[in-house]
């Protein structure tokens, strides 16, 4: 058998030949490589075919057989061409192959002794692309002759690892021989700039640009145009654009971009108006950003008007398009909208999902969130993405669904689809909001450098929960781990505080944030404070601080004001509150129930009359109770005086086997109508079921949740059904969790 492989050829001297591109993948990787004595039939280079073979190999990416040939031709003394060694170069660097390139050099360094400089240049890209920098490095000194390619690869390999000054200094020995550097390398250099400290080096290099002539190169303008934006030096962005005799898409897009960064949007839209009128060819991406921009305003006019222009050009079924308008719609508050532009595109991606799943939640139809996910993961699994589980844990969340959660939780988890910053925290608010503290803490312990977000969830958590010690201890920790806390972090502290009567620390904290944290305090730290004080009974102590603080009292302030009013029974200050509240939000129930409450209280009548009557006028309603109870995988609801439920007879025949406690001398009520109105509230119709429902068997404790504040009267009956019962029940309302045991509150009735 012959080293070449035999061709026959039955062309004739008249006819030319056809040529097809041979698939040399067929030649299969067996052929015999041993030497032979045997005739040819047509004479041609040594090795040929085998290099051919190799090279086929090498560009479908089978590496590992591709060496194995690499071997068999060495072995049979083959030589290796240096276009094969090129492609196989090409082939390690695409699939990150370090540890071949790294042979396959040592080979080459043996076989050639003078490579020419595109197979250097292979070798040195190979490096790069496998991130082996100090190989890189040691190729590019070692290279007798360089050229563009090389030092735009190495360009590129230091900036990719933030080593701006290493790719500079590059360009400075450029100028310093003499050369005159190609317009990739200002390209190449122009993208690496993008932070405002990246200025001064952006500002030099368009200096260079300028005198070298090239301000004309349509890539460099834009890069210039770019690295201003980047760099948030938008007049000079503006200048370039202005100065450019051809302004293509890419520019007019890169300055949109800036302005709507920048907080521009409306000058972004009128660019986007200059655009269309002058009649510049656009693209799909254009839409994309002028929808940002326009999603940033929150006018959903806008919003409609650049759909027409969508539709008009038949582009709504572009994924492209159609997915920043989904989005565009969802923050402008438009759901319905976006549900109509969702159906409109072709095929949906990922994020089009995740958008139309987050707008779910933020129209507070989580329910629908969690089942157009649960619908995607049986259907199309594969445009999940890690946003969209973030938005089914806040969905789950609010709905105080641990069992749902923990499920989602998992599926995410074998899918690598856990968010390493915000998904993660919103894992740990979802377990804090279920009161699985526990699952909550095993997430923050598992988590590898915790940030912020992370820390001040899982702080929030057990302020929520009632634990303030536990909140403060942990507040105390972050600062000692050298995380900075901010805005968010110190009302999660301040609540702890207002939860557990902390007046003196939450004073302290408030002091210190600006001097000790650098954390400006906001009107809603104030408001926390003000509800320490109102919580405490501090009321005068309350008022005088709204009157000093820098901020105007807003409604939220009257409104914790007016809560401790009602608290307190303070009817004089809380007709004050109750009138500064009406005026600030007059669509605010809370400034016409409260005083309402403090006047039937007080035996006032007539005026209590006057606030229902206030109420009807506006055409208001009392936010309706709810709770709900999971038992066996399914939620039961409850609203006041629910007789729904297919179990009602039995529901409410438990309630009656309390009736001595609303005789009794632990809770007084004068009017026999009031009691039984009382039977009927909705945590305790959930606290019944959940009763019912264990059925003699002892288990974990009853856990209710309320989508309202606990009554007080509510609140004492889940005291004495823990005792009478030794049930523990733990109800969660839209204030805190209270976990009821032996007859006391972890509250220690101070909610």
């Amino acid at each position: 058998m012959t080293t070449i492989l035999t061709l026959q050829s039955s062309l004739t001297p008249s006819r030319a030949p056809v040529t097809k591109h041979a698939n040399f993948n067929q030649i299969p990787s067996w052929v015999s490589l041993k030497s032979s004595t045997s005739s040819i039939k047509i004479e041609h280079k040594q090795g040929q075919v085998e290099n051919l073979h190799l090279v086929s190999l090498s560009k479908h990416g089978k590496l590992n057989e591709a060496f194995e040939f690499f071997q068999e031709m060495d072995k049979a003394g083959v030589s290796i061409t240096s276009y094969s060694y090129q492609c196989l170069f090409e082939a390690c660097r695409e699939l990150r192959s370090l540890s071949h390139g790294r042979v396959l050099h040592d080979r080459m360094r043996k076989d050639c002794e003078s490579p020419s400089v595109t197979l250097q240049n292979c070798v040195l890209q190979m490096y790069c692309e496998c991130g082996s920098l100090e190989d890189a490095d040691k190729v590019f000194d070692e290279m007798p002759e360089l050229n563009t390619v090389s030092r735009v690869t190495m360009m590129s390999a230091y900036v990719g690892r933030g080593l701006l000054n290493k790719a500079v200094g590059l360009f400075s020995g450029m100028l310093e021989s003499g050369e005159k550097p190609a317009s990739s390398v200002y390209t190449t250099l122009l993208k690496s700039l993008v932070n405002p400290s990246d200025l001064g080096v952006g500002r030099q290099l368009h200096g260079h640009v300028i005198r070298s002539g090239l301000l004309g190169n349509a890539s460099i303008e834009a890069g210039i145009l770019n690295m201003y934006v980047k760099c948030g030096f938008l007049v000079g962005a503006k200048l370039v654009f202005d100065q450019m005799e051809v302004k293509k898409p890419v520019a007019w897009t890169g300055l949109m971009i800036g302005y709507t960064k920048a907080g521009r949007a409306r000058d972004a839209l009128k660019l986007f108006v200059d655009l269309v009128t002058e009649g510049v060819e656009w693209d799909s991406f254009v839409f994309s950003v002028v929808l940002k921009a326009c999603a940033s305003l929150e006018e959903v006019n806008l919003c409609k008007q650049i759909h027409a222009c969508v539709a008009k050009l038949g582009l709504e079924s572009d994924v492209s398009v159609g997915t920043p308008l989904v989005d565009c719609y969802i923050k402008c508050s438009s759901f319905e909208s976006a549900l109509l532009a969702f159906e409109k595109i072709s095929e949906p991606n990922d994020v089009s999902w995740s958008a139309i799943i987050s707008g779910y939640c933020q129209m507070s139809q989580f329910e629908e969130a969690i089942k157009t996910f649960k619908s995607l993961r049986s259907k199309s699994a594969s445009v999940l993405n890690s946003f969209t589980y973030t938005s089914v844990f806040q969905a789950c969340s609010v709905l105080a669904d641990c069992n749902i959660g923990g499920q989602v939780h998992g599926d995410a988890v074998k899918r690598s689809l856990v968010g390493s910053q915000y998904g993660e925290s919103a894992l740990i608010t979802m377990y804090s909001k279920c009161g699985c503290l526990d699952d909550a803490r095993a997430v923050f312990e598992s988590m590898e450098s915790p940030d912020i977000v992370a820390w001040t969830a899982f702080i929030s958590g057990h302020a929520y929960y009632g634990n303030a010690s536990e909140a403060l201890r942990l507040f105390e920790e972050m600062v000692s781990c050298g995380m900075k806390p901010n805005s968010v972090t110190f009302i999660a502290v301040l609540t702890a505080c207002s939860h557990a009567g902390l007046i003196e620390q939450g004073k302290r904290y408030l002091d210190t944030m600006r001097p000790k944290y650098n954390v400006t305090p906001t009107i809603d730290h104030y408001d926390c404070m003000i509800d320490i004080y109102s919580r405490a009974g501090l009321l005068e102590e309350a008022l005088k601080f709204m009157k000093s603080m820098p901020f105007e009292p807003d409604a939220m302030s009257w409104k914790c004001f007016l809560s401790g009013c009602w608290t307190h029974k303070n009817l004089e200050l809380g007709e004050i509150a109750g009138e500064e509240l009406r005026q600030l939000d007059p669509e605010d129930t809370a400034g016409y129930v409260l005083p309402f409450n403090l006047y039937t209280q007080a035996g006032k009548w007539e005026e209590a009359a006057e606030m229902m009557k206030l109420m009807n006028d506006k055409m208001l309603k009392k936010e309706l109770s709810c709770s709900w109870i999971r038992e066996k995988g399914k939620i039961h609801r409850f609203i006041v005086g629910d007789k729904h439920h297919p179990q009602t007879q039995e529901i409410y025949k438990k309630l009656e086997e309390f009736d001595d406690f609303m005789e009794g001398d632990v809770f007084q009520c004068s009017m026999t109508e009031r009691r039984e109105q009382l039977l009927d509230h909705s945590e305790r119709l959930a606290i019944a079921y959940g009763l019912i429902s264990m059925n003699g068997n002892a288990r974990g404790p009853i856990k209710v949740f309320k989508n309202l504040r606990a009554c007080p009267d509510c609140h004492e009956f889940a005291k004495h059904v823990s005792l009478v019962t030794g049930h523990e029940i733990i109800i969660r309302d839209s204030r805190r969790f209270h976990h009821f045991k032996e007859g006391k509150c972890s509250c220690n009735d101070y909610w």
